[in-house]
């Protein structure tokens, strides 16, 4: 690990960040260009003094996940997100066409969506990154681990996933998700992460494992999402999707229609948001 190196490296990444980038305010009594310390240590999920130690530097050895945090707080291209591994001591992770790594420019995209219910998943349905309102609206999804990771693998498996969506909606989801991971491991192959999800929900899900064998596949027109929540009832809300140019990634954008009982809501849930999800 070269400490000097990995120092300057994030200092210099993060004076190079505007607060416009990553959908902060500037504020009037802003005396730096960059961001601050801890503007940056909130991006990465960790305390200011951890992070201000490996700018100093004496901080410890940042583990693969701590950089991967890092990495996606500093909207770092791949490129310098593999140079930050290496100053750090640790191989770049292997590049896969699908991965965990958000594109900077989406983002910034997502920056400048925080008071829309958003996020970002890869092809398993794992989410990546969540606005606070799509927290408010959905719950954390990012807090799962293992194969509960993926959306599609909790859906089958999992009937508390299905409290999100009214009843009547269950069977038509349950066969978009599955036309989903369909799509995704025709893409993929048999030797794939995605292949792994669906051996293992075939195994796990006979309801899977019978749409599965239907050869479900997705249609070119996306209908509203209906979701069911305890405090404002059924917002039905349109999903916007800006795909990732390797398709690795899907921002979901969820909006109501102006006018309707669901805008109403939706913005009864954004004064709610501060005891629901809003930092």
């Amino acid at each position: 690990m070269d400490r000097v190196a990995l120092a300057a490296f994030l200092r210099a990444r993060r004076a190079a960040l505007q607060p416009e980038d990553v959908g902060l305010p500037r504020g009037r009594r802003r005396r730096t260009d960059g961001l601050r310390r801890e503007e940056v240590a909130a991006l990465c999920d960790m305390s200011v003094d951890y992070y201000s130690r490996l700018e100093q530097p004496r901080g410890p050895r940042p583990s693969e996940q701590m950089l991967a945090a890092i990495a996606r707080g500093l909207r770092l291209p791949l490129e310098e997100r593999d140079h930050l591994f290496q100053l750090s001591g640790h191989a770049a992770p292997r590049r896969v066409r699908r991965g965990d790594h958000i594109n900077p420019g989406i983002m910034r995209i997502l920056d400048r969506l925080e008071d829309t219910p958003a996020q970002v998943v890869n092809h398993l349905g794992e989410t990546l990154k969540q606005t606070w309102m799509a927290v408010a609206l959905l719950g954390d999804e990012t807090a799962y681990t293992g194969r509960a990771r993926s959306l599609h693998y909790r859906w089958f498996t999992d009937p508390a996933s299905r409290l999100t969506r009214p009843e009547s909606d269950h069977s038509e989801h349950s066969r978009l998700l599955a036309a989903d991971l369909y799509s995704a491991h025709a893409r993929d192959g048999s030797d794939s992460r995605t292949a792994e999800l669906v051996r293992a929900l075939r195994t796990a899900s006979p309801e899977f494992e019978t749409l599965w064998a239907e050869h479900p596949v997705l249609g070119p027109y996306c209908a509203p999402k209906r979701f069911q929540h305890p405090q404002v009832g059924v917002l039905e809300l349109h999903c916007q999707t800006l795909v990732d140019p390797d398709q690795s990634q899907r921002l979901l954008v969820f909006t109501p229609v102006a006018g309707t009982e669901s805008y109403a809501n939706l913005q009864l849930l954004s004064v709610l948001g501060g005891h629901l999800g809003r930092p």
